[in-house]
């Protein structure tokens, strides 16, 4: 019988302490039932090809399209998020598995977890020298003003939401924003699952979906702000991953390939 090989850069997870424990354990947090809700993807704006269309023509949105890549397994949400704004401001040097080889969150943890607001963050910075601000705990009105900021090419923003409040499936996400349509007050989400794929979506909908809370950090989701560099972006220097505690961990369920809206 054949032996599964592992790149010489990673251990498999069991041929580390703490994660063996994580891989032994049910992580999936219990709770009452989430009210039912109507998915978006019923809306007449969700994929509409028309709206679509002038989505794609915003400046920040049309940074994206030319390679935009998606999840390469339902648990990559975040390393592919980062290796499309990494892209969309002309940085091309790293795949949704090389992102962490300089960042200080390892692999199998984003493999068997995903990774929170905060360690998406982290692989950003550890990927490009370049200025991440999270951004939780916002009002509805502080949501808004930065809607207005996602057309300006010099920001990108990435959302990390639920997606129980929009099509009633309780599962964690990370997407890069592509933009905002103010008239129609319509969120232009490149959804980065390709069973979504990049929709549209009221913005007070997605706040709902936003501020929720992240079972593994019990802290609410929010918005990773980027500012785009104007000078050439450097790689910063290594950083060996932090050695494991193994501490339980609660997670949400992994997305996986196949599942509709």
């Amino acid at each position: 019988m054949p032996v599964r090989s592992f790149p010489t850069h990673r251990s498999p997870p069991w041929a580390r302490p703490g994660l063996a424990l994580l891989l032994g354990l049910v992580l999936i947090a219990c709770g009452p039932e989430p009210a039912p809700v109507a998915s978006i993807a019923t809306a007449a704006s969700y994929q509409d090809p028309t709206l679509l269309a002038q989505a794609w023509r915003q400046p920040v949105a049309a940074t994206y399209q030319p390679r935009f890549e998606y999840q390469s397994n339902g648990a990559f949400c975040g390393p592919a998020t980062v290796v499309n704004l990494l892209r969309s401001l002309g940085i091309d040097r790293s795949t949704q598995d090389t992102v962490f080889d300089r960042a200080p969150v390892g692999y199998w943890k984003a493999r068997i977890l995903g990774l929170t607001l905060d360690e998406l963050a982290q692989v950003i910075r550890a990927n490009a020298d370049l200025e991440v601000t999270v951004l939780r705990d916002l009002t509805l009105e502080d949501f808004r003003t930065h809607l207005h900021r996602a057309n300006d090419p010099a920001y990108r923003y990435v959302i990390n939401f639920n997606r129980q409040p929009l099509f009633g499936v309780a599962i964690g996400h990370h997407s890069p924003l592509g933009g905002y349509l103010p008239e129609p007050d319509l969120v232009f989400v490149l959804d980065v699952l390709d069973q979504y794929k990049p929709f549209l979506v009221p913005a007070d909908r997605l706040y709902a979906a936003m501020n929720t809370v992240d079972p593994e950090t019990g802290r609410t989701r929010g918005l990773l702000r980027v500012r785009a560099a104007t000078q050439p972006v450097a790689v910063p220097p290594a950083i060996a991953p932090p050695a494991t505690t193994g501490a339980p961990a609660r997670r949400e369920p992994v997305e996986r390939e196949g599942v509709a809206p």
